[in-house]
């Protein structure tokens, strides 16, 4: 039988964790969770889930206060107001889950209110609610943020000092030296790829060996939502990748028939937080003011292939952005120096009259 990927794995997981959530929910809570399966990745279904266990939570505590979870039913939920969930969205500032006490942000809150979009509209279409009331509720403002990443120009080159770190160990505490022989070319193999290419790292963790045509310089990665698409390295992110598996060729601790293609120290797989981890230890020395996680990486690539290419279409596409919308909005300080700069050099006529 063949193994099954590290995403078939992680759906896997997704969908037993979410299986568990429903069974502290209203019996119903299932039917919504079949009705958007074939349009909804396992990864989504199970942040539903987390954000109705949340929401179920504070009607049970604040609104029916004399009910257990599992007896609110569909026509309690046809008493709701818009001012229900304006509350609801309130409450979610700082409350209590599982005995520990959560603070959710804005972007947090957006979405818990879009989960409760379209759990009321599936059962607002099949008539067993009188109207879907959380479309009444306005969306939280959401404050665009910095984009923060490492910077290449005349002056600086976070870029070449974090590729330098992590090849050389400069700066590395004693203890992590003790490491860094074993893993520096794995580690500049990885932060490589994520600056050449923006992958995520969801999709870095998921890679195998076989997934790389060396030859045409190019790669398979599986998207979110479970889209596969070709990407493009150059040869600096080729050079990295050979010398990484050259080592690990020789390395006789590593298993052979383990087709991942970055692995940790117990040779196996590496792991979302081993890899987050890796990157916040290299990032601290070369930038010990910006907190520069695997996504900042990605906003880096991004940066530097918008400059390069003045194209967000390309960057969108390279980025795995569905809707380029999402690209302008992260670069949209870029585009505002790009009218700055031409709007000031811009010529409107040999003479003026004054």
């Amino acid at each position: 039988m063949k193994e099954k990927s590290y995403f078939e794995k992680r759906e896997i997981s997704c969908i037993n964790k979410l299986n568990e959530i429903v069974k502290t929910l209203p019996y119903y809570v299932e039917d919504f969770f079949v009705g958007v399966e074939g349009r909804t990745s396992p990864l989504t279904r199970l942040n539903y889930g987390y954000d109705l266990r949340i929401f179920f939570n504070f009607l049970s505590k604040k609104i029916f206060r004399d009910k257990k979870i599992e007896f609110i039913e569909l026509k309690d939920l046809d008493l709701l107001t818009s001012s229900d969930f304006e509350y609801f969205l309130s409450y979610l500032n700082y409350y209590e889950f599982n005995g520990k006490y959560e603070r959710c942000t804005e972007c947090g809150k957006a979405r818990k209110l879009s989960t409760l979009r379209a759990f009321f509209k599936y059962f607002f279409n099949r008539n067993l609610l009188s109207s879907n009331v959380p479309t009444k509720v306005m969306m939280p403002k959401i404050h665009e943020k910095e984009i923060i990443r490492l910077e290449t120009n005349d002056k600086v080159d976070e870029i070449g000092d974090m590729l330098h770190v992590v090849s050389s160990g400069t700066g590395l505490t004693k203890r992590q030296k003790e490491f860094h022989e074993a893993t520096k070319l794995r580690d500049t193999a990885l932060i490589t790829l994520f600056l050449g290419t923006g992958i995520r790292i969801s999709e870095m963790v998921g890679l195998n060996i076989d997934d790389f045509d060396f030859k045409n310089r190019s790669f398979i990665v599986t998207r979110k939502g479970g889209n596969r698409a070709v990407l493009y390295f150059n040869d600096q992110v080729a050079v990295a990748l050979d010398d990484y598996l050259t080592s690990r060729t020789n390395d006789k601790d590593a298993p052979q028939n383990e087709r991942a293609l970055f692995l940790s120290l117990q040779k196996k797989r590496i792991s979302t937080r081993t890899v987050q981890e890796l990157v916040k230890k290299y990032a601290k020395i070369v930038s010990p003011l910006k907190k520069i996680t695997p996504h900042k990486l990605r906003s880096t690539f991004g940066t530097n292939l918008y400059r390069q290419t003045g194209d967000i279409y390309v960057v969108a596409d390279c980025l795995g952005h569905k809707d380029v919308n999402t690209t302008k909005k992260h670069y949209a300080a870029l585009s505002e120096d790009a009218r700055k700069k031409a709007t000031l050099g811009l010529s409107i006529g040999n003479k003026i009259d004054n």
